[in-house]
């Protein structure tokens, strides 16, 4: 329970107070674990520890290739696969010169960890990237090499150890052999069972709500039988078995997405504390031994960086681009886990220094998690690689009052996207220069046309109420529902539309995008005022003419954030804050006037009669 609820509750500090997730439930486990000793998973679980383990990073490693499509690395493709290789090999290189000359390990020790190090992985990466709210390209080549890099640096270590047992005569060539063989199985194994299982779903052969445990099932049997046949080669069985499943095109892919993602936010939560926690104090005090220090400062501004920059020659990555991704490469969950049992079977050897490899692997893990979750975000925005600071807002729908809206956002520094199916619909929008896009959100097409990162808001105001509901539904695992917006029920029975169906319904019950389009097109104009100690907003609401509609307020304080005037929610605008709203001109106001006195004129004629 402990466990569960403090990753839990350290991943809502961090995204409550932007820090980073992985250092937060780092530090917890070690608060809870060699700090103050409430709590040593390893003796709790007991033989249940390394096996708990490794079906959630099994899991984890799962759903992040299940997120691996094609398409995403179109155009981008050959630095990607020069990173998950070259890139890989040069990192192995290096990462041994280093283990050997700085940290003092022999040759076969340093062999062996140093594949194992050429790991960053989704349980430290997607965090990160999640956080960070980087560029589509670089948050895009950070997590292929996660999730490609992950379970080929287990088997890089696996291999070497190999290697070194056949070197010493411990180990005969049909034994050195049999772990290429069952390398291949595993990678046949993994593409077969996520064959079988996309046909399957496509084919209506599991019901829909049997999909997501099925799939769960299957990836831990996956797994487990690759890894009972050779260790660690279970990592790849189920990466290829999520690589596979991801391109096949499935139509129910995205529910099993978010339900994977729901499970791995909350194993990489508890896994972090368990393996934290379980650190002794003899290991903690261990890594600030100048040898281990410095192994990590090598590894941090020197290794990594290299591989990057020559495994990067002759691609198009600009050396902005090249600087982000050659700094940032936390290592994570399987470093950890599997660095102890290669600690353990390299001592089992004859290989005495094995025993700083707990340390050596903490250090790294923890250094790098640090020094890369608090840096990523800064790093990201002064190479021009991350979101603006200000979060943008998307508007689906293009009619004359969302395009005004548009622009009017535009006018005040916001980041705005207007999107709509139709190039026509959108003339207006580039006549008054608002950025836009012609295609329809729910394609996949678009998915990876728009980088949706910068995005925190989206508005939906097309002039068909379904259609909007439809929109938000889709996104709310992305935005989260009080970050959805669409316009009032124009059509129907408002009762049939659900809170749990819609988004929140901006400027109130009565003001349809129909009835907007309508005013703006009679001539309404959207005028924004500035409050004072002097003018309030109480004041401004006297003052304002009559038919005018509030829309939004812009903060005066921090990124000066955007709120929408929606039913059901009252705002208080603040001295220094902007209000925006939808307001008749004096011509129509008069004109207005005008024809309510005609009509209360005729009503009393009426009367006398």
């Amino acid at each position: 329970m402990l466990i569960i609820f403090l990753g839990v509750f350290s991943q809502w500090v961090a995204w409550k107070f932007q820090l980073p997730a992985i250092v937060l439930m780092s530090i917890a486990g070690l608060l809870v674990g060699p700090v103050f000793g409430i709590t040593t998973p390893q003796e709790n679980f007991g033989d249940l520890f390394n096996p708990l383990i490794s079906l959630a990073v099994a899991i984890i490693l799962f759903e992040g290739s299940l997120n691996l499509n094609f398409k995403e690395v179109r155009g981008f493709g050959k630095p990607v696969y020069r990173i998950v290789t070259f890139g890989a090999l040069i990192a192995w290189i290096g990462g041994s010169l280093a283990a050997h000359y700085v940290a003092g390990l022999s040759w076969a020790v340093a062999f062996v960890i140093g594949g194992l190090f050429i790991v960053t992985g989704p349980t430290v990466i997607m965090p990160l990237l999640r956080q960070a709210k980087l560029k589509a390209r670089p948050a895009a080549i950070l997590k292929w090499e996660g999730v490609i890099v992950d379970p080929f640096g287990a088997l890089l270590a696996l291999f070497a150890f190999q290697f070194v047992l056949f070197a010493n005569g411990d180990e005969t060539a049909a034994a050195f052999g049999l772990f290429f063989l069952a390398s291949l199985f595993a990678a046949l194994l993994g593409g077969a069972v996520g064959w079988v299982m996309g046909r399957m779903f496509e084919k209506g052969q599991i019901p829909e709500f049997l999909k997501s445990p099925v799939v769960l099932a299957f990836v831990l049997l996956t797994f487990t039988i690759s890894d009972m046949i050779m260790h660690e080669t279970g990592l790849l069985a189920v990466t290829a078995m999520g690589m596979i499943m991801a391109n096949m095109h499935i139509s129910s892919i995205n529910d099993m997405r978010h339900f994977k993602e729901n499970i791995s936010v909350l194993l990489i939560s508890s896994v972090f504390v368990m393996l934290t926690a379980s650190l002794s104090r003899e290991v903690l005090m261990e890594i600030f031994n100048w040898e281990i220090i410095a192994f990590v400062l090598a590894m941090l501004f020197v290794v990594r960086p290299l591989s990057i920059w020559i495994s990067t020659i002759g691609t198009d990555l600009s050396s902005r681009e090249k600087l982000l991704v050659g700094w940032i490469a936390p290592r994570g969950i399987v470093a950890l886990t599997v660095s102890g049992y290669f600690a353990s079977r390299l001592m089992d050897a004859g290989y005495e220094d094995a025993t700083i490899l707990t340390a050596l692997t903490f250090a790294l893990v923890f250094s790098t998690v640090v020094a890369h979750g608090f840096t990523i975000g800064w790093v990201g925005r002064k190479l021009d690689l991350a979101s603006s600071a200000s979060p943008g807002i998307l508007i689906i729908g293009a009619g004359s009052f969302t395009t005004k809206l548009a622009a009017t956002l535009h006018e005040m520094e916001q980041k705005v996207l207007l999107i709509d199916s139709s190039w026509g619909d959108l003339q207006q929008a580039r006549l008054s220069g608002v950025p836009n896009h012609v295609g329809e959100i729910l394609s996949e097409h678009t998915e990876y046309e728009v980088d949706l990162n910068p995005y925190e808001s989206m508005l939906v105001a097309t002039e068909t109420d379904s259609y909007n509901s439809l929109v938000v539904n889709n996104f709310v695992p992305e935005f989260g529902r009080p970050n959805l917006y669409q316009t009032a029920i124009h059509e129907g029975d408002p009762a049939d539309f659900h809170s749990s169906l819609s988004g929140r319904t901006l400027f109130g019950e009565a003001w349809n995008i129909h009835e907007l389009d309508h005013k703006t097109e009679l001539g309404y104009t959207i005028r924004s005022t500035q409050l004072t100690e002097q003018y309030t907003y109480k004041e401004y609401l006297e003052k304002s003419r009559d038919g005018t509609i509030p829309l939004l307020i812009q903060r005066a304080q921090g990124q000066k954030k955007i709120e929408f005037f929606t039913s059901g929610d009252k705002l208080e605008p603040k001295p220094g804050d902007t209000v925006v709203s939808l307001t008749p001109t004096p011509e129509l106001r008069d004109r207005h006037q005008e024809k309510l006195k005609a009509a209360q004129g005729k009503k009393d004629a009426q009367s006398k009669e």
